[in-house]
């Protein structure tokens, strides 16, 4: 049985802007402050390295029941018996993941263009990574912005709950969720401030209300 989750604040690890504090500090506080979910996000790291860094943090989010997820190494994935894995559409195909990981595991997708969707399969996949909503300077290789109109063009075609990334913060956290977002991803707010902890707490106040306005904007429709 796949874990119950909530993409409401999910944290995106970035090892050079974790690097003042180290990357097991910043999750620590960020979850200490609101933070849902948390995604190992590292390309660059030798796989057995990344395996023990990963088990330390499944160590200490576990018990916490915060779903760490490892994004594209499904080999780390495994080996760290995480939470669950997340893929990008340049990636091997949902279903192949599904198999690997297999039913007991969180599998997350990112969609950069609405014209992704028709071939998402909601019985492989948990959650939809949408993005990026703004520019971003924290993934070189990312997609154009898509924009608010883009998240919510995407938001009417989707069935499965959505995360929205790239360029967001505690000034535009609102406008996502209300764009049609159940939660935010984000990387630099949190991993490059000076109090992860602080950073998150904002960020998880401004989703917590958004969420209620939205919740309350559809009730009086």
């Amino acid at each position: 049985m796949r874990p119950a989750f909530d993409l409401g604040l999910y944290l995106v690890t970035d090892r050079d802007l974790c690097a003042a504090l180290g990357i097991e500090r910043v999750v620590a506080e960020a979850v200490a402050g609101g933070a849902t979910m948390v995604q190992l996000r590292d390309d660059s790291t030798p796989t057995a390295e990344l395996i023990e860094v990963a088990r330390r943090l499944m160590g200490l989010l576990a018990p916490l029941a915060v779903p760490l997820i490892v994004n594209n190494r499904l080999e780390v994935a495994l080996a760290a018996s995480a939470t669950g894995l997340h893929i990008g559409q340049s990636d091997p195909p949902a279903a192949a993941a599904r198999t690997a990981l297999g039913p007991d595991a969180l599998l997350g997708l990112s969609i950069t263009a609405t014209s992704q969707l028709a071939a998402v399969d909601p019985g492989c996949v948990d959650y939809l990574g949408v993005g990026p909503i703004f520019a971003t300077a924290t993934k070189p290789d990312a997609a154009p912005p898509m924009g608010l109109a883009g998240l919510t063009a995407c938001r009417a075609q989707a069935a499965l709950p959505i995360v929205a990334i790239g360029g967001i913060d505690s000034a535009n956290a609102a406008a996502v969720i209300d764009a049609g977002a159940d939660g935010i991803a984000v990387v630099s707010a949190v991993c490059a401030a000076a109090s992860p902890r602080s950073a998150a707490e904002l960020l998880a106040r401004d989703v917590a209300r958004a969420r209620m306005a939205h919740r309350h904007g559809e009730q009086a429709e």
